[in-house]
């Protein structure tokens, strides 16, 4: 390793400057006299898009892979999967010259409609955060870096360069930095990108808490924070915020004012020391890796089927699915033959080649007659001679394959969707065919959650292909035709309707402010502790053969906080095809001080069953699995109680549970202040030792001075109940009451009280 710490010694304040904002669209500046290499960064997350031009943004990229989308690749709760397709990734990076793909994107789904929710995973940390590490753990094995981005509250288009996200400590802490934590810690990616938005106030750009406090200091992040493109508005201010490299360049500009900052005493050489440190580590790291040469184009392909019909998810499915030889199939749906396999923006690939659904299904469907019809158009016109075309030639077929793909007009990077619905021909054209053919199948392209009561009903199977990648019309007819049994199980809530989703009132905002006003209530958390129904529950997917649970256990019924506890259970395949199960486990806090989700996704793994069989699935539970972040204590708090753990198919369909009872180790402070009321100080177990004698004197006061008879209702003389009112109003002002009865003014008997507990 190269000895940084002379090589910055030598190198002078101008080439440091430049050194901190980009040479080009995509590189760094190299600094030939000391050896230092440029770095070579492209976009992703699911494919490299490697253009020729360094000093252009939207130009035509050299082929690569286009692999599935981060809302497919979350639906197979496969890490094992996703580490192999990210070593794939980064073999093509380097044949491309590549030393950094930027992704993978784990912001969290708050709303449907988030136009890049396609590059996104989940609305569960959890889940976001464990498969995320697995991507990056495999890109960054084969020697190329991963970029974790967009960090952090990205979670809307409208606005996304200005918006100010509103958003409180533990929603922060519980939702929306989690995932991003998981992967800094466990995966440790070289770069880490700042989103355009700001949080709090303050440009992510700029934002010290965030970007040094946070993922430097308190994460031991080790790489490099790179810059959205185009996020920065200050250079100075950024780089006092924490973000090392700004992209992209050049701006002789910003490297003026880096020069002019340090000179003039306003901004210390040491942070830019400390940023040019980093920049060059991820360099010469990256540049060990050798560049160039071939990758294996049908390979990849092979892999990107594989992982393409691992993520889709069957939703619903009366028997007619896996096709047991039909002989007239009706193929309806542009998308048929102008697949819709990935989404429009920054992320955007070149493939190498294109599955075409409709040729993938000829390959299968043996002696079967196939026909075509487009039943949509391209654009977002009402067309019914189209829907009258595609009735006809279902009810000449045994059966109707819907390819509904939805348009990038309604969903794409750059603006988010305005609601959650197909186009108004696709609906008509579903209702149409399956009216005529009731063996009616829908397969749908799209990137998240779309409406589906006006249609689902009179459908017998729908199959959620997302955007499938370019090998995906290929795994769409291995499933179809049960080649491959469907194992794909959802990644976020399917609502019933737009007006059901959490983000609902406060989404995207206005004046350039989006509120997060549902807190830590997102996606499923909201929906149980609303008891709504839902379209699909969170985790919901069916397969081909049917699952048994059974034998729940625990490795300790008792057990502290730091030693975590293991959960067990068998599982059987109680069908006649081998199939894979994902085992879900969720945790409940029976009893907390502060109000939590009904349960919260804690662990998951997928199993492999061949007829018959039945396998023990092991899932660790750790500290954070029963830990919330409280901002009192600013810090992950845990309480001594009974946990249920849920072991389920779904979030909705919970098919064990075994309870535990946690004991923490943790010695808080007391948090009791001159605002604490009554109810508090008799539960903190320091303020309840030294209050207790006060709070008997207190009771037999208050009787006397507002009793006088009680009515059936247990009302007092005043008409309402003391207790509670006592209970829920602060001591100090229970005791400025009765301060004429007391001995010392009410603040200087609370004063002494807290001086008591906190040993001041």
């Amino acid at each position: 390793m190269q000895d940084l710490s002379s090589i910055i010694s030598q190198m002078t304040l101008e080439e440091k400057a430049a050194l901190v904002t980009g040479a080009s669209a995509w590189t760094t500046t190299p600094v030939e006299r000391l050896g230092v290499p440029e770095l070579f960064v492209a976009d992703g997350p699911h494919g490299v898009r490697r253009v020729p031009d360094i000093h252009a943004l939207g130009a035509p990229s050299l082929p690569a892979t286009c692999f599935p989308t981060a809302a497919l690749l979350a639906s197979t709760w496969d890490g094992d999967l996703l580490h192999t397709m990210g070593q794939a990734l980064a073999e093509e990076a380097a044949a491309l010259g590549v030393g950094v793909l930027l992704g993978p994107g784990v912001n969290m789904k708050r709303s449907p409609l988030c136009g890049r929710n396609f590059e996104y995973f989940s609305e569960d940390p959890h889940l976001a955060g464990e498969l995320a590490s697995s991507l990056t753990e495999g890109i960054q094995s084969k020697g190329v870096g991963a970029s974790l981005k967009h960090f952090a509250a990205n979670n809307q288009e409208f606005q996304r360069f200005s918006i100010n996200a509103v958003v409180d400590e533990r929603t922060l802490r519980e939702i929306y930095l989690p995932a991003f934590e998981r992967v800094v810690r466990r995966a440790k990616p070289w770069t880490v990108m700042c989103a355009y938005n700001k949080l709090n106030g303050v440009y992510c750009s700029e934002h010290h808490e965030l970007l040094t406090e946070i993922l430097k200091q308190e994460w031991d992040f080790e790489g490099l924070v790179v810059s959205d493109w185009g996020a920065v508005h200050d250079r100075v201010a950024a780089l006092k915020g924490g973000l090392d490299l700004e992209m992209p360049g050049p701006k002789p500009h910003r490297t003026r004012a880096v020069i002019d900052a340090v000179n003039a005493g306003e901004l210390d050489a040491a942070v830019l020391d400390e940023a040019v440190r980093r920049i060059l580590r991820i360099a010469f790291i990256a540049a060990r890796t050798p560049k160039g040469g071939e990758f294996d184009a049908a390979a990849h392909h092979a892999l990107a089927r594989k992982v393409a019909a691992e993520g889709m998810v069957l939703l619903k499915n009366d028997g007619i699915l896996p096709l047991t030889n039909p002989q007239r199939i009706a193929v309806i749906g542009r998308a048929a033959k102008h697949p819709h396999f990935q989404g429009g923006g920054s992320s955007h690939i070149n493939p190498t080649q294109v599955d075409i659904p409709f040729e993938e299904l000829q390959e299968l469907a043996g002696s079967a007659t196939l026909t075509y019809s487009a039943g949509y158009p391209a654009d977002d016109s009402f067309d019914q001679a189209l829907i009258d075309e595609a009735v006809a030639a279902a009810q000449a077929a045994e059966v109707a394959l819907l390819y509904i793909a939805l348009p990038s007009y309604k969903e794409s990077e750059g603006y988010d969707r305005t609601d959650l619905d197909l186009t108004r021909q696709q609906i008509a054209l579903i209702r149409a065919v399956s009216a005529a053919q009731p063996r009616s199948v829908v397969i749908l392209n799209n990137g998240s959650a779309v409406a589906m009561a006006e249609w689902i009903d009179g459908v017998a199977a729908v199959l959620e292909a997302w955007m499938m990648g370019q090998a995906g019309g290929g795994a769409v007819a291995d499933i179809l035709f049960g080649v491959v049994n469907p194992s794909g199980k959802l990644a976020e809530s399917f609502p019933l309707r737009l007006e059901d989703t959490p983000a609902y009132i406060n989404f995207p905002g206005e004046n350039g402010q989006v509120r997060y006003g549902e807190g830590i209530f997102i996606g499923y958390r909201y929906y149980d502790k609303k008891a709504a129904p839902v379209l699909f529950p969170f985790g919901h997917g069916l397969s081909y053969t049917t699952f048994a649970y059974s034998n729940a256990q625990v490795s300790a019924p008792s057990f502290r906080d730091v030693d975590g506890v293991t959960v067990s259970v068998d599982v059987t395949n109680t069908g006649a095809v081998a199939g894979k199960e994902i085992v879900q486990v969720y945790v409940h806090d029976r009893q907390a001080s502060l109000v939590r989700p009904s349960k919260e996704l804690k662990g998951f793994a997928k199993v492999d069953l061949q007829p018959g069989e039945t396998k023990t699935v092991d899932i660790a539970l750790d500290f954070r699995a029963f830990a919330f972040w409280h901002p009192g204590h600013k810090r992950w708090v845990t309480e001594d109680g009974e946990f249920d753990l849920l072991i389920g198919a779904s979030s909705a369909d919970i098919r064990e549970r075994v309870t535990v009872k946690l004991q923490s180790t943790l010695d808080l402070p007391s948090l009791l202040n001159v605002e604490s009321t009554v109810r508090q100080w008799l539960e903190d177990p320091r303020g309840r030792a030294v209050f207790e004698p006060l709070y008997q004197q207190m009771m037999a006061q208050m009787g006397a001075a507002f009793g006088g008879g009680e009515s059936d209702a247990g009302e007092g003389a005043i008409g309402m109940d003391m207790t509670n009112f006592l209970m829920e109003t602060p001591l100090r002002s229970i005791l400025g009451f009765q301060e004429a009865l007391l001995p010392a003014p009410a603040d200087a008997i609370v004063g002494d009280l807290l001086r008591q507990v906190h040993g001041g």
